[in-house]
């Protein structure tokens, strides 16, 4: 006999489309068990975004090894080279690659985009206009202004850096160094218009190449002293730092190590969050934590600390190879930066704060990846004119990083102002959060403070130029918008004196353009 249940229709299984992003966020278990085709599948990341990421979005993070420790060990701050100093400078240069990178950039703040763009920029535009008060808007927009000028010094340090090897192999050739670093930059800046997916494509390979090789040298040296591997855990660091003052200015050396992280966010737009996570956790920070720590056994090994210990853990034979290598992708380095620049300045265009500029969609696919040709002229004639005034990498040395670092200051406040005012965090969930991440920023930012006379005004005028160019547009737009809105006649009165007065009409249809739909 026929059941009651025989005539009730069973409801089919809910489609992907009719999901809201609350049940999404907690999913009820379904009581059927979906076919194949009803899961729903994650997008694939192609793999080509992924290497396209480590050619463009990690050449500055990645070649940091080739100067970092060194400069904690250097005569700028004379540390002592014994077995707790190096586990100390150690452990920070990890924890401050999982704190800040992983940590802040990787899994916080880099999901807060602006329709797939990322950059400081970007979280100001998502913060309601009621939140924006007058001051903070300021403060934001000065912490854009210094990723330009830091934008202008990586290229310059970078490739100077690299150039300035060739004393190593053929000291004669020591009065050709800045001519070649000035041919070097003017042509990086000239294949800029082929697009970052297309440079991505020749730099990525380089970069897999120059990930492999860190590794492996930094994995064979902590086979000789696998001592080093203590300094994974923390209390190594706390120690170091409870030594005093000296130990506290050895922050702005280990800071070197994070270099670039803003970067990531702000290159996020060119190839998307997740091919960035996946070339991370794939290659970047496996290898560059094997090599710092293969530094650092080589230091307890009973090494003599260098300008760029980097080249002691490399074998003679294979010294004018790594040479080579380190060069390209120093060169490459200076890509993360500049394509930064272009995503900024496309922010700063739509949200009012700089002057219309030609943007140039690089890809079919990827709408993010743009090339910007006044913006990439203007950063190439700044390098080069740095690279002519300065003539050395050592004294551009202490420009590098405090842009940096107070760029992802005011980017942990303005996430802040998202997390609470559009995502509607509690406090008790966000203050912890933000609060750690300000500490770590605020506490590299006053360690390089002491670098500003050395060399930190750089980009910090740099960056205070592009402020006032900013400041300067917006002001000047909300002027010429009080006038029109004070001289707009109202849609209402025009009607009215249309019937009064007929006026000439042409044949045809006209479409006009206005941002006031009331007048």
């Amino acid at each position: 006999m026929p059941s009651e249940n025989d005539n009730k229709s069973v409801p089919p299984p809910p489609s992907r489309a009719t999901i809201s992003p609350v049940s999404r966020a907690r999913p009820r278990m379904p009581s059927y068990v979906p076919t194949q085709e009803a899961r729903p599948q994650m997008p694939r990341v192609p793999l080509s975004l992924a290497l396209g990421a480590l050619g463009v979005v990690y050449g500055d993070i990645g070649t940091n090894p080739l100067f970092a420790l060194g400069e904690a060990f250097g005569p700028g701050h004379p540390t002592e080279v014994s077995t707790p100093n190096v586990l100390g400078v150690l452990s920070l240069i990890f924890w401050a690659l999982i704190v800040v990178v992983t940590v802040k950039y990787l899994t916080f703040v880099m999901r807060a985009d602006n329709d797939g763009e990322g950059g400081i920029l970007a979280l100001l535009s998502l913060i309601p206009t009621k939140a924006r008060r007058h001051v903070l808007v300021l403060v934001i927009i000065f912490g854009a202004a210094l990723l330009y000028g830091d934008g202008v010094v990586t290229p310059a340090i970078s490739v100077l850096s690299a150039v300035e090897g060739v004393k190593a192999v053929a000291p004669r050739l020591a009065s050709f160094i800045v001519p070649i670093t000035i041919a070097i930059l003017a042509a990086l800046f000239f294949v800029q218009r082929r697009g970052t997916q297309g440079i991505g494509f020749v730099f990525g390979p380089v970069m897999v190449v120059w990930f492999l090789a860190i590794g492996t040298l930094g994995a064979i040296q902590i086979a000789h002293a696998p001592i080093v591997l203590l300094a994974l855990n923390p209390i190594h660091a706390v120690r170091f730092l409870s030594q005093g003052l000296s130990s506290f200015s050895v922050l702005g050396a280990v800071v070197l190590c994070i270099a670039g992280g803003e970067a990531l966010y702000a290159d996020m737009g060119h190839f998307g969050r997740r091919p960035i996570v996946i070339a991370w956790y794939g290659i970047v920070l496996p290898s560059l934590v094997l090599n710092y720590f293969g530094q650092g056994a080589f230091l307890i090994s009973g090494g003599i600390p260098e300008p760029s210990g980097f080249y002691a853990l490399v074998p003679k034979a294979a010294l004018i190879p790594m040479i080579a290598l380190s060069a390209a992708a120093t060169v490459i380095a200076s890509q993360a930066l500049i394509s930064g620049a272009y995503s900024l300045t496309q922010q700063a265009v739509q949200l009012g704060f700089s002057p219309r500029v030609t943007v140039v969609h690089t890809s079919a696919g990827q709408s993010g990846q743009i090339y910007v040709p006044e913006v990439n002229w203007a950063l190439m004639v700044a390098c080069i004119a740095l690279v002519a005034t300065f003539r050395s990498s050592d004294k551009l040395a202490a420009a590098y990083g405090l842009a940096v670092t107070g760029t992802m200051s005011v980017t942990t406040l303005a996430y802040f102002l998202v997390i609470t005012k559009v995502w509607r965090w509690h406090l008790a969930k966000a203050i912890p959060i933000c609060a750690l991440f300000m500490i770590v920023d605020l506490t590299f930012l006053v360690s390089n403070l002491q670098k500003f006379f050395e060399g930190g005004w750089v980009p910090f005028s740099m960056g205070l130029v592009v402020f006032v160019l900013f400041t300067t547009w917006m002001a000047g737009r909300k002027r010429l918008a009080d006038h029109f809105a004070s001289v707009v006649v109202p849609l209402d009165q025009f009607l009215k004196d249309v019937e009064v007065t007929a006026p000439p009409r042409v044949r045809g249809t006209a479409v006009f353009l206005t941002a006031n739909p009331d007048g």
